[in-house]
């Protein structure tokens, strides 16, 4: 049974409006944060875009043959979040544009701060 809210929402998480609300891309599963992509690849240059309904864009140089473009996004993301190139997992969409990527030891506000330029709140 879902308890009553005081802030106009009906308790539904669906209605946060709040600042810690996360956005649409990013989401907590087992432990890591789930971060879903839109992949265009053969690009001018590697570039994290803006939100595209309920997935992020992100643009990279190499093409899709051989897992190139894959290993550029996990490579981008990596250096974006600046760690290690093992914390970040591509767990869908290996042959697709659409794809899910497990971001593992990070807070789901640094994320998005670090991937979309916002600042973060501890």
């Amino acid at each position: 049974m879902t308890q009553p809210s005081h802030d106009g929402s009906g308790g539904n998480p669906a209605n946060d409006r709040s600042p810690t609300a996360l956005p649409a891309f990013l989401g907590v599963q087992a432990g890591a944060v789930r971060l879903a992509v839109k992949l265009q690849p053969r690009v001018s240059a590697n570039e994290i875009g803006a939100p595209l309904g309920d997935e992020l864009k992100i643009k990279v140089t190499a093409p899709p043959v051989d897992a190139a473009a894959n290993e550029a996004l996990l490579d981008l993301l990596a250096k974006t979040l600046g760690c290690a190139r093992h914390r970040v997992q591509l767990v869908r969409g290996r042959t697709s544009r659409h794809k899910s990527i497990l971001l593992h030891g990070f807070d789901p506000g640094e994320i998005q701060a670090k991937l979309l330029g916002t600042p973060h709140e501890s």
